[in-house]
């Protein structure tokens, strides 16, 4: 093993040409499926059902990579924010959807990834204002053996200066010249070994490869995530990781990286199609047989899996009285499934449901 003492955190890689042949021959592949999601994505009517159902889905798989676990039940209970205390672990799940949410909007203004967005995303995940690192002692472990098996830089000021090179180069297209896809390889790999935080690195760094593919124009919407494709290949993904670190070798942590886009990309499709179709088949069931059918109606439905009469008073500016009248129409015609919570009623899209908890 190499050692690691010895390893420094580059703003890139720039000693080694890391656009192998086997790397520049797996990109086209990976931009197709990545432009034909662009597309597939556009074909929703309200693109906030994708941010909203999609975000709760990713919110789900990249807390569980850190082993916080949640059910899709208490998730989506947890999103009614009823007078009830959810579990720990469905807070913290909220809590990264926040976070998502709110680096999308700043990005989505700016046009670019800040160190300043970057704290800000981990201030709401971990519910703190802590900042960078300034205490050293950080390092990170074999979670089997308790092994070190990487330091990171312990001091305050490295930690500064390697934040505001990383910004550069997400940031400045004449800062590198690699493709948009191997840098986002290069610059998750560089985030989670600068390891700038106490908590929360893992989690801020897969939302930083969410915004880096909108803020390079490859996607309008935050929707394609790899934790799931981690967490199907967690052991790869740790070490091709340190393989960087032990042999400045970034063939296989790039490769990993594009070939998690280009499936990635198939499975969302796929996905997106199938919510596109049920809500195609709601859309004729309400349009035919309600008076109070209306297309805002329909992307309630969609947008909370789990739905309550607070969410259908605001999207569709209806009274308490009207929106109630719809849901428990829709319940007795077993197009909805009511439940409860204590005096709370809440009301679950059942094909939804099914098809993201698959």
């Amino acid at each position: 093993m190499a050692n690691l003492a010895k390893w420094t955190v580059y703003e890139v890689p720039s000693k080694i040409e890391v656009e192998t042949r086997k790397i520049l021959k797996s990109l086209p592949a990976a931009h197709r499926k990545l432009a034909e999601l662009k597309g597939v994505a556009a074909g929703i009517p309200n693109q906030s059902i994708l941010i909203n159902t999609l975000g709760l889905q990713e919110a789900k798989d990249s807390s569980a990579i850190e082993n916080i676990i949640t059910t899709h039940d208490d998730l989506y209970k947890s999103e009614l924010q009823l007078a009830t205390i959810p579990s720990l672990e469905a807070k913290e799940v909220r809590n990264y959807i926040a976070a998502l949410k709110r680096g999308y909007d700043l990005v989505s203004q700016s046009g670019m990834l800040t160190t300043r967005t970057i704290l800000e995303i981990q201030q709401i995940l971990e519910n703190n204002k802590a900042g960078y690192r300034k205490l050293p002692g950080t390092s990170l472990k074999n979670a089997a053996t308790g092994e070190i098996v990487y330091t990171p830089p312990q001091d305050y000021d490295t930690i500064v200066q390697l934040m505001a090179e990383l910004e550069r180069l997400i940031n400045d297209p004449e800062f590198s010249q690699y493709d948009p896809l191997v840098k986002m390889a290069i610059i998750h790999h560089q985030f989670e070994s600068i390891h700038p935080f106490y908590d929360g690195n893992g989690r801020t760094g897969r939302i930083i490869n969410i915004l880096y593919l909108i803020i390079s124009d490859l996607l309008n919407l935050p929707i394609l995530y790899l934790s799931k494709y981690i967490i199907k290949n967690k052991a790869d993904y740790y070490k091709y990781l340190q393989e960087v670190r032990e042999t400045n070798n970034w063939e296989n942590w790039i490769l990993f990286v594009i070939e998690g886009v280009r499936l990635t990309s198939i499975d969302t499709i796929e996905l997106i199609n199938e919510v596109r179709k049920q809500m195609q088949d709601m859309k004729n069931l309400l349009r035919s047989n309600y008076k109070f059918y209306s297309q805002d109606l329909l992307n309630s439905l969609f947008k909370h899996p789990y739905t309550k009469i607070g969410f259908v008073m605001d999207d569709l500016q209806v009274s308490r009285i009207t929106a109630a009248n719809y849901l428990n129409q829709l319940t007795r015609d077993g197009v909805l499934r009511k439940e409860r919570i204590g005096t709370n009623n809440y009301y679950i899209n059942s094909k939804l449901f099914a098809i993201l908890a698959r």
